[in-house]
């Protein structure tokens, strides 16, 4: 049974939330400039990260498929073990759908993706602009309501580490090693 997760889950866990950290910056900042070639170089870079986000994700979602996560401590309950699995899984949606509404976002807008200034990526709508005003909207509330869930995520971490002295934590900490204790 594996007391901790494996490595390449640490490196895609805190590799994306460095990620997502730049990602929700640059989204803040970028929205308030006024036009200009920097706001449109933001712009790329944004897009960018969130088409490797969501290429990243479904690598992600293949290795935890493939080495499942340890389990909980028993000392959790299952109510808790159920509201963390959601906390998860809509963690794991959230990061395929918010860069799905990026893209249909450009799209609406008429503004094309293209993949490091490389590769083009085919329109997902046609241009309509009233479309693309409310896929912004739904775009940021998105985001909003990853924050939102990201905050509850440190939060529960943080409780498991320092409230219930368990190892939720540490096992996700990128050199720590963790024994079973607490998990049988």
């Amino acid at each position: 049974m594996n007391a901790t997760y494996t490595a390449i889950a640490k490196l895609f866990h805190w590799g994306m939330a460095l990620v997502f950290a730049g990602l929700i910056a640059l989204g803040f900042v970028m929205t308030d400039m006024p036009l200009s070639p920097e706001k449109l170089q933001y712009y790329a870079w944004h897009k960018w990260a969130g088409v490797s986000v969501f290429v990243l994700v479904w690598l992600r979602l293949v290795w935890r498929v493939l080495n499942p996560p340890p389990v909980y401590p028993r000392t959790m309950s299952p109510l808790l073990q159920g509201v963390a699995h959601l906390g998860h899984a809509a963690l794991y949606g959230l990061m395929v759908v918010i860069p799905v509404s990026g893209w249909l976002l450009s799209s609406a807008k008429g503004v094309p993706t293209v993949w490091f200034g490389v590769l083009p990526l085919p329109d997902l709508l046609e241009k309509d602009k009233e479309l693309g005003h409310l896929l912004q909207e739904v775009h940021e509330a998105l985001n909003f309501l990853l924050l939102f869930l990201l905050a509850g995520h440190v939060a529960a971490a943080l409780k498991h580490h320092c409230i219930d002295k368990d190892d939720i934590l540490k096992r996700m900490l990128p050199t720590r090693s963790v024994t079973l204790k607490d998990n049988t």
